[in-house]
């Protein structure tokens, strides 16, 4: 799959294709839909399947100053994107210019001028252009006008009776329920990024560990988590079992936050690789113990149980 971040990196062979336009944060099985619905035309006409998305996320852009939120990097979203048979991801900046569109300017500079679409699906809640005033309703009749399909796809309703949506998951992940996050997402939610070094009392602990900035990424509930860790290995993900810690290590004076992972029989130098840390079960809230001895016989508990949930699950990727 190729990322272009300019219309006018699309190349022709591209161009008259099956088109998605939205957010995206997540990838989750609601997006997942929209995306499958583009990906059955596209493969019905031979065509082309093309994602349009933004960065920084909206929401990002008018709200600075908001805690962090996002649930995927644009490099996630391209990984997971290109599972889902996507050829093309076009990440467009979100910025003034941008969001002082009128919606038909929107849709003739970027649908039709850039990227030629012959059709395009969009989730039932999209809204674009100045103000959000571009919806569904707006994009199907430009796409009359203008030469273009366009397909809504309604919410995806989970077994419980649920939408999938982003907000779902951020606030499973807040309430420190990362399984019920992954019902929604279809899969664990992971952070990842270079890892980074620490003050290395982990190691001194007897429990060296990767360490990870949170960054933009949602913060979870912080606390104790049973993970699984994928480092890049001959072109693929190598996933290895895990005990980690989100928060500001109380205990240890921490003043960063972190994600600290524990990885399990695991003795390699890692720093500045890439890691994927995905979260599967939670263990318990962060807490100050009293002292050092208390901190590792806990560790040492958390690191049982993450043993025994991991092989319940079965290895593998998560």
């Amino acid at each position: 799959m190729e990322v272009y971040r300019n219309l006018s990196e699309v190349p022709d062979r591209f161009r008259g294709g099956a088109v998605v336009l939205g957010n995206f944060d997540g990838v989750h099985r609601g997006h997942q839909a929209v995306i499958g619905k583009a990906a059955t035309a596209a493969k019905t006409e031979g065509q082309p399947l093309g994602v349009v998305t933004f960065d920084p996320h909206p929401r990002a852009f008018f709200r600075p100053h908001d805690a962090p939120f996002y649930l995927t990097s644009i490099e996630e979203k391209a990984r997971l994107m290109e599972a889902l048979g996507v050829d093309f991801l076009l990440v467009l900046p979100f910025d003034k210019t941008l969001s002082n569109q009128a919606p038909e300017e929107f849709v003739k500079q970027v649908i039709v001028d850039g990227v030629g679409a012959k059709s395009v699906a969009v989730g039932f809640n999209f809204r674009f252009g100045h103000r959000r005033s571009g919806d569904g309703a707006l994009l199907t009749d430009l796409g009359a006008e203008l030469g273009f399909e366009v397909s809504l796809v309604d919410a995806v309703v989970s077994s419980g009776g649920g939408i999938y949506s982003s907000t779902h998951i951020r606030e499973h992940l807040a309430a420190g329920k990362p399984a019920q996050a992954a019902v929604l997402l279809g899969r664990p939610f992971e952070i990842a990024g270079p890892v980074v070094k620490g003050d290395q009392r982990g190691r001194e602990l007897g429990f060296p560990t990767a360490n990870l900035k949170l960054g933009s990424y949602l913060q979870p509930a912080f606390g104790g988590y049973v993970v699984r860790a994928g480092l890049e290995a001959d072109g693929g993900t190598r996933w290895l079992d895990g005990v980690a810690n989100i928060g500001n290590r109380p205990t240890l004076d921490g003043t960063r936050l972190l994600l600290e992972t524990h990885i399990f029989d695991f003795d390699e130098d890692i720093y500045g690789q890439y890691l994927r840390i995905a979260l599967i079960e939670f263990l318990r809230p962060e807490q100050k113990f009293d002292g050092i001895e208390a901190l590792k016989e806990r560790i040492e508990i958390d690191s049982g149980i993450a043993r025994r949930t991991l092989k319940i699950r079965s290895a593998g990727a998560p």
